[in-house]
């Protein structure tokens, strides 16, 4: 079976190899993230999974294709996917002292032809970050390119008072829930 990464993103191919699943290529999916009007995190995190998924599928029908998005929270307010330090600094005053939600979505694209997809959630809620502690993060540059601007494998680890979830699905990827999509397709 061959599978594929619709994603260039690092951390899931790290993350997929601590599972040793290691996919055959990686071809990053080019799609419009932009949300839809009225659109919940929850549903732009698996319509882009799917998308991305879907994407790739006409450049190998042959393969199994992987798709996945993260999509971070606060409330109805969907997070960017931090590309300036004020995108992040903003993000991170929004998150001290709340919770949020992080979404992922997966989705399958089988060489049969179907599509098989989930959003996993997950609930952080952080500490009310110092003036001092969000300046020392964003001199990190931890927070470049990252949905809701923060990594939680890094330095801010330290802001997280608690998690209600997958640990890997804010990272990038819930290996659990990868792994059974993978399984009851046989695509491993």
């Amino acid at each position: 079976m061959t599978l594929i990464l619709a994603s260039a993103s690092p951390r899931r191919i790290d993350l997929l190899k601590q599972i040793n699943i290691t996919p055959d290529d990686v071809i990053p999916a080019d799609i419009d993230e932009t949300p839809i009007k009225g659109e919940t995190g929850r549903e732009l995190a698996e319509r882009l999974a799917i998308g991305k998924a879907s994407a790739i599928t006409a450049q190998r029908p042959d393969a199994f294709i992987l798709g996945a998005d993260t999509v971070v929270a606060v409330g109805r307010r969907i997070l960017p996917k931090t590309e300036t330090r004020d995108d992040a600094a903003q993000c991170l005053a929004l998150l001290s002292g709340r919770s949020h939600r992080l979404y992922g979505g997966i989705a399958l694209a089988c060489p049969d032809g179907s599509i098989v997809s989930r959003c996993v959630e997950t609930r952080v809620t952080f500490k009310r970050l110092s003036t001092a502690e969000i300046t020392a993060y964003l001199d990190s540059g931890e927070w470049s390119g990252i949905a809701g601007g923060y990594a939680i494998q890094g330095r801010a680890a330290a802001f997280v008072k608690s998690i209600h979830g997958s640990y890997s699905n804010i990272v990038g990827l819930s290996l659990y829930d990868t792994m059974n999509l993978l399984q009851g397709k046989n695509a491993l």
